[in-house]
């Protein structure tokens, strides 16, 4: 990780550690979580947090920011965002966001772990990472229990593309947007 981006996550840290900015992603991570609980079928559920609530301290680069809560025991599958790099942190629970370099479709062997926890006093390397613009990416989320996870994208939440791949093997994807 470069000195510049390791400052990035060093002041996201700051303000997510802000009482004011808790006080407002726990009723989002509630309101998620409950989601999650009714849709049974679903591996996760996300909200787009308003960036107001961050009184303008985000840098310039970040244009949205989310909850997500993935399933517990559940590997969402490979994806990658086109558009967008994000920068994650492990708010609530642990998993495993494991990367794979290169823009070809993802293969089985070659996933790089990086497991996170939500230990406030852990190093900044276990509690956040930074995923560039089109890097394939999976997270495996504990049987223990759902992870929650704030994320940070360099796009606004209207335009934040996950790409997929269409089958194992294939160089084809296939494209959604989260909101819309």
């Amino acid at each position: 990780m470069t000195a510049a981006e390791r400052a990035i996550l060093v002041g996201l840290d700051q303000i997510l550690r802000s009482e004011k900015v808790g006080m407002f992603i726990r009723p989002v991570m509630e309101r998620v979580r409950t989601r999650l609980s009714q849709e049974t079928g679903a591996l996760m559920a996300w909200e787009p947090i308003p960036l107001t609530i961050y009184g303008g301290a985000l840098p310039d680069a970040i244009k949205s920011s989310w909850v997500f809560v993935l399933r517990a025991g559940a590997n969402t599958g490979a994806e990658r965002h086109p558009n967008s790099h994000q920068r994650m942190m492990s708010f609530q629970g642990s998993g495993d966001m494991q990367l794979q370099a290169g823009s070809l479709a993802p293969n089985d062997e070659s996933w790089q772990s990086n497991i996170l926890i939500s230990d406030s006093d852990a190093p900044l390397e276990k509690r956040w990472i930074s995923i560039p613009q089109n890097v394939w990416h999976q997270p495996v989320i504990s049987k223990e229990g759902d992870w929650v996870v704030v994320s940070f994208h360099t796009v606004p939440a209207e335009e934040l593309i996950e790409e997929r791949p269409e089958s194992s093997g294939q160089e084809r994807t296939k494209q959604m947007r989260y909101l819309g």
